[in-house]
């Protein structure tokens, strides 16, 4: 029986020592893999290169909106320049106004008062260009027929015939009023003075205006204790232009007599600009 037993035991040696040969290799390429399968994620996590990146992106979102709101103190001012100058030029509104007993008697007046009026203005060096009708009407009057009517009670016709003359040389401004009154001329509605090159003003009122508004945004920096910047952006404010001075020539009746002197004064020429200024 010991016999036996010695031999079974070394048997059982033999095949555990076997065994161990097929099973131990299995053990380990299993776990070999397990590893291998983790290794990929371990190394995309484990990158520092990409931590540094993340940091420096997250710096420069944050130095960037800091720039932003610092861009927005600003300064807003509007600055006006202002310059004169003597008028070169003027726009008489005339014309005549008549009256008949038909269309006819009517407008045949005007037609006769015009063509004179026009005569006056090429005797004193207007051009034919600077002369344009602005207003021509005909209309029946029933409202004074008591008055003025013929018999039956018959309207009475009136014409309208307005033209817009301009006056490029003042020295001969008087002589052609003086002219027009003299060939019939009866309704004389104003004078607009004008300047013929309105570019050089405008550009000294805008250097003008650029002074002013420089002198305004250092004046509100100085009540807040900043400094003024750089310009940000810079609008020119619509709507300026010149004033003219008008005379109302209403003396011009019909009859004798003359314009008399007539006087031009100065224009004003007018310029705002609207600019935003950086404050430091």
């Amino acid at each position: 029986m010991r016999k036996y037993g010695l031999w079974a035991v070394t048997i059982g040696l033999a095949l555990l020592l076997v065994g161990g040969m097929y099973v131990l290799p299995l053990f380990t390429g299993r776990v070999a893999a397990q590893s291998a399968s983790r290794t990929p994620t371990v190394e995309a996590t484990a990158e520092p290169k990409g931590q540094e990146e993340e940091v420096a992106a997250g710096m420069a979102a944050e130095a960037g909106s800091r720039a932003v709101s610092e861009s927005g103190r600003t300064i807003t001012v509007v600055g006006e320049g202002k310059v004169s100058a003597t008028p070169d030029m003027a726009t008489i509104t005339m014309g005549v106004e008549t009256v008949g007993k038909s269309v006819q008697e009517a407008t045949k007046q005007s037609g006769e008062v015009m063509t004179d009026l026009l005569a006056v203005f090429e005797e004193q060096g207007v051009d034919s260009k600077d002369v344009r009708t602005s207003g021509y009407s005909v209309w029946a009057d029933f409202g004074s027929r008591e008055e003025m009517a013929g018999e039956n009670g018959a309207p009475i016709y009136r014409v309208t015939n307005v033209v817009s003359v301009t006056v490029r040389d003042l020295d001969v401004l008087s002589a052609v009023l003086d002219g027009a009154i003299e060939a019939g001329a009866n309704a004389i509605h104003g004078i607009t003075f004008s300047i013929e090159d309105k570019a050089g003003l405008a550009a000294d009122a805008r250097a003008l205006a650029a002074d002013d508004a420089e002198a305004r945004a250092q004046e509100l920096a100085g009540l807040f204790g900043v400094e003024v910047g750089g310009v940000v952006s810079v609008s020119e404010v619509i709507g300026n232009s010149v004033f003219p001075m008008m005379r109302d020539a209403a003396m011009a009746e019909t009859g004798g007599g003359g314009a008399g002197p007539i006087s031009a004064g100065n224009l004003d020429y007018s310029v705002q600009l609207q600019v935003v200024y950086s404050i430091q």
